[in-house]
């Protein structure tokens, strides 16, 4: 398979004339690793990007550039376009009526820009523009047969499979980042930042306005957007950068730009278009304050204190209502530079994490952040190492945050009093130190960046420091991104740290207080052409690395990694519009030198009409555990292999195997009102860590059933109290004992949406893995979630969620009304349930038949937008 991979790569490299694009790849079959940091560049997903900008996230010092070297730029285009200034502002309610539009600076004759840079947009569009003191104006007329045009009543953030239209503004014009504003032909909203060199960020929420109707011939939106909504410069000579895109769903998903974006150049900001003439604008300083309030009612089971409640597994205690108040505020101190401030905020989230499967995870598993205070500006402190993620900040007192841009320099500074560390429940407070008892964590983060050159560089600095009693932790260091040329860029980043904490001690076998150094640094050199491209990136911690502050994965490791491609040239006319073929080289090696993982992937992915696409992959590698990663390291003369007392059972300290996978992936929006896509894998030789997977699924290594059967017979029962302790057979200390095994993964997802304000999907993931020397069943998780909304109208919803975990027995159930006329504004009540199915008693670990309740919370959120401009 791989041959003939490389075969048809080598031929269509030869080929004259032969032009690609990228395309979405799909996830490796292979084992967990830890190749890169949460935030890093490289992403590859088996899912089409979400967003019109979504693939290109490189940009280079140009002109705006042309689709080919042949095309020239008309004047309207290569010249920045002068914005009408409104004498009376036009009426929004998406019909393009108001004779204000006859003035405006119009964008028309547009071009394709996927699947194909060269092809020609399938459906006209026009877009008009204009300002007065307080908004900047832009109406959209995309024209298409009504019948055909996808339009939903969706969430705010998930119009993405509908017909879109909207704008990228770079609003000081450093081909750095920009606003992103999407509308569908509701005219609902869509907005985030664009940064070149990153993944698109929709996690902010603008305050605007815009409306939007569908017509005879297509339809129109309308869009007012406050300039104190936004960060940027005006005046005199002052330009924006600005991208126009279209995207129509039921022509296999293009996407056309009323700038021509050539894919012969990595960069999308640079190859915008301007505009220019906003002059006269109000400068306002906004305030922006948010009380909010949350009433809650909370029941939980907790531990019996009689026998009554030990028949019952358990009492079940309705904790008084909770009556939390709070307040986030922004100040605007100029167009540039905002204060963002919070007392006692309301961090609850409205819904809760998607489940994940836990079973076998050595590491800590990634959840984006959704508190909205932390969201506003997150992009500024987020780097190539995710050695910033506000998660880590659990329940402030009060936090307040400073960011901007002022001329080259960007800048952005938090502090918060994290209450999060010392807030303790009742049943904890018995057990815990109390010089740490409602102690608060001090936290402090400063970010800077120096724009050089005139393209995409910049050289960054990232200090952060926690402290919580008489631990702390200390990082700085250097970040920069460089452009080499227009398809190449090279970033790198560098952190020490000094830490106070906790550290296991392998050698000792101890968990010591000590003080400690480490180091972390990742470097990315990517080479994105329109038909070849490759990227080779690594990134490595050493053995003290502490982030408290950011993520933190594995450390004492090495992980490099290239990734080389080749993409054909659509055709969107024909039924196989674009191939894409990928081979991806990583490995794993610590700081002594020894290798600890290696894994070579190919892939082959098509993609057709209808927004299909199908591809597979096949890998092969080898992985190495030590058992100083797991425990006490075995010492001369301790004779733990005799006793069987060792971290790993036997003479061994350490387990290695080889591994081969294959995958399978596919995905399609076969009209508009079904989509799925799925991802299924098969890996021999994956390595069972022996952790064991819950009262389900028990140890099964070697050492573990030996254990079990000698338990079962009475060898390792314990003497009654007050007799002499006889001395137990070494068979009952069971030692880990990793091995491997036959991994199997499936994941899928199938969307049903029957009406414009009706959707339902349904989510589901397995994995199972048998290992190979006794044969027996590590785990087998299920998880399936059911997720429906209904969207009364634009701001109104009602949403439903459940949950099912096998491994655990869980069903969990989410039921939530909401009204969200915009941001800051938003009233919730909402009833969490969670449960047991058949599972096993928190406190006796018997099995419960039927259903038992663990917890159950009501509650109601309200928030209220204040919004003064001086």
């Amino acid at each position: 398979m791989k041959a003939l991979v490389i075969a048809a790569l080598l031929i269509h490299m030869c080929l004259p004339g032969v032009r690609a694009q990228s395309v979405p790849g799909a996830k490796s079959s292979a084992a967990t690793t830890d190749k890169t940091e949460p935030t890093a560049e490289a992403s590859v997903s088996p899912v089409p990007a979400a967003s019109p900008a979504a693939e290109t996230v490189k940009d280079v010092d140009a002109k705006p550039a042309a689709a080919s070297a042949s095309f020239v730029l008309p004047p309207e285009k290569a010249n920045p376009v002068s914005v009408t200034r409104f004498t009376k502002p036009p009426v929004l309610d998406g019909k393009l009526d108001d004779d204000v539009w006859k003035t405006a600076a119009t964008f028309k004759d547009f071009h394709q820009w996927r699947p194909s840079d060269t092809g020609v947009a399938s459906a006209r569009t026009e877009v008009f523009a204009g300002y007065d003191e307080r908004f900047i104006y832009f109406a959209f007329h995309a024209y298409d047969d009504p019948a055909k045009v996808r339009a939903s009543v969706a969430k705010r953030d998930s119009i993405f499979d509908d017909d879109t239209i909207g704008l990228i503004l770079d609003t000081f014009n450093d081909k750095r980042r920009a606003y992103e504003l999407f509308f569908n032909p509701l005219g609902i909203q869509q907005d985030g930042f664009l940064t070149e060199g990153a993944n698109d960020d929709f996690s902010v929420d603008i305050v605007m306005e815009s409306k939007g109707s569908l017509t005879p011939d297509g339809y129109t939106v309308e869009v007012a957007i406050p300039f104190k909504s936004l960060r940027y410069q005006a005046g005199k000579g002052k330009l924006w950068g600005v991208h126009i895109l279209r995207q129509i769903k039921h022509v296999n998903g293009e996407q056309d730009s009323w700038m021509p974006i050539s894919k012969d150049q990595s960069g999308l900001l640079s190859q915008a278009g301007h505009l220019t003439g906003l002059e006269g604008i109000s400068t306002e300083r906004t305030l922006e304050l948010i009380p909010s309030l949350t009433l809650s009612e909370t029941g939980k089971r907790k531990a019996p204190l009689t026998l009554a409640q030990v028949a019952q597994g358990g009492r079940f205690v309705n904790e008084p209502i909770k009556f939390d108040p709070g307040l986030t505020g922004k100040y605007s101190l100029t167009p540039q530079v905002t204060l963002d401030f919070a007392i006692n905020p309301d961090f609850a989230q409205v819904e809760s994490d998607q489940l994940v499967v836990t079973a076998n995870q050595r590491f800590p598993i990634f959840f984006e952040e959704k508190r909205p205070f932390f969201l506003e500006g997150i992009d500024i402190f987020r780097t190539q190492i995710a050695a910033v993620h506000t998660r880590a900040i659990i329940d402030p007192d009060y936090a307040a945050k400073l960011t901007g841009k002022l001329g080259r320099n960007t800048f952005g500074l938090l502090l918060a009093s994290d209450n999060g560390p010392g807030n303790f429940n009742e049943d904890e407070r018995l057990n815990t130190n109390p010089r740490l008892l409602d102690r608060n964590a001090s936290i402090g983060i400063l970010r800077l960046k120096r724009d050089i050159g005139k393209a995409d560089s910049f050289i960054g600095f990232l200090g952060t420091y926690r402290r919580f009693v008489d631990t702390y932790n200390q990082l700085a260091g250097f970040d920069g991104r460089f452009r080499v040329n227009k398809l190449t860029t090279f970033n790198w980043q560098a952190l020490a740290t000094r830490s106070r904490r906790a550290f296991f001690f392998p050698e000792q076998g101890q968990t010591l207080d000590r003080r400690q150094n480490g180091f972390i640094y990742a470097i990315d050199y990517n080479q994105d052409g329109r038909h070849f491209g490759h990227e080779f990136s690594a990134v490595g911690r050493t053995r003290y690395y502490r982030a408290d502050v950011g993520f933190n994965r594995r450390t004492n490791t090495n992980s490099p990694n290239w990734f080389i491609r080749y993409n054909s040239e659509p055709k969107p006319k024909a039924l196989l519009i674009s191939w894409r073929v990928y081979t991806d080289l990583s490995a794993d090696f610590d700081w002594q030198g020894r290798s600890q993982n290696f894994n070579d992937e190919t892939q082959l992915q098509i993609n057709l009409k209808r927004e299909s696409y199908l591809g597979v992959g096949v890998d092969q590698g080898y992985e190495r555990v030590f058992e100083s990663e797991f425990g006490p390291k075995r010492q001369p003369g301790s004779n733990c292999v005799f006793k069987n007392n060792c971290t790993f059972a036997g003479e061994d300290n350490e387990r290695s195997t080889p591994n081969r996978g294959l995958y399978f992936f596919a995905g399609s929006a076969i009209n508009k009102k079904v989509n799925f896509n799925f991802f299924a894998s098969r890996r021999w030789g994956a390595l069972d860590f022996d952790f064991g997977a819950g009262p389900k699924f028990a140890r099964v290594s070697p050492t573990a059933v030996a254990a079990a059967a000698a338990a079962a017979s009475g060898s390792c029962a314990q003497s009654p109290a007050g007799a002499p302790q006889k001395i137990l057979s070494p068979v009952c200390n069971a030692p880990q004992d990793p091995g491997p095994g036959d991994f199997w993964h499936f994941d899928g997802a199938v969307t049903f949406q029957p009406t414009t304000a009706l959707s339902a999907t349904l989510n589901f993931t397995k994995e199972r893995l048998r290992r190979y020397d006794t044969g027996l069943l590590a785990f087998d998780e299920n998880i399936v979630s059911l997720r429906s909304t209904y969207q009364f109208s634009r701001f109104l919803f009602a949403r439903g969620r459940v949950d099912y975990d096998s491994i655990i027995s869980s069903v969990k159930a989410q039921f939530l009304l909401g009204y969200t006329p915009n941001p800051g504004t938003a009233f919730y009540v909402g009833y969490n349930d969670d449960l047991n199915r058949n599972g096993f008693n928190p406190f006796s670990g018997a099995l419960e038949p039927g259903f038992r309740r663990n917890g159950r919370t009501f509650f109601i959120k309200m928030s209220y937008l204040f919004r003064k401009s001086f």
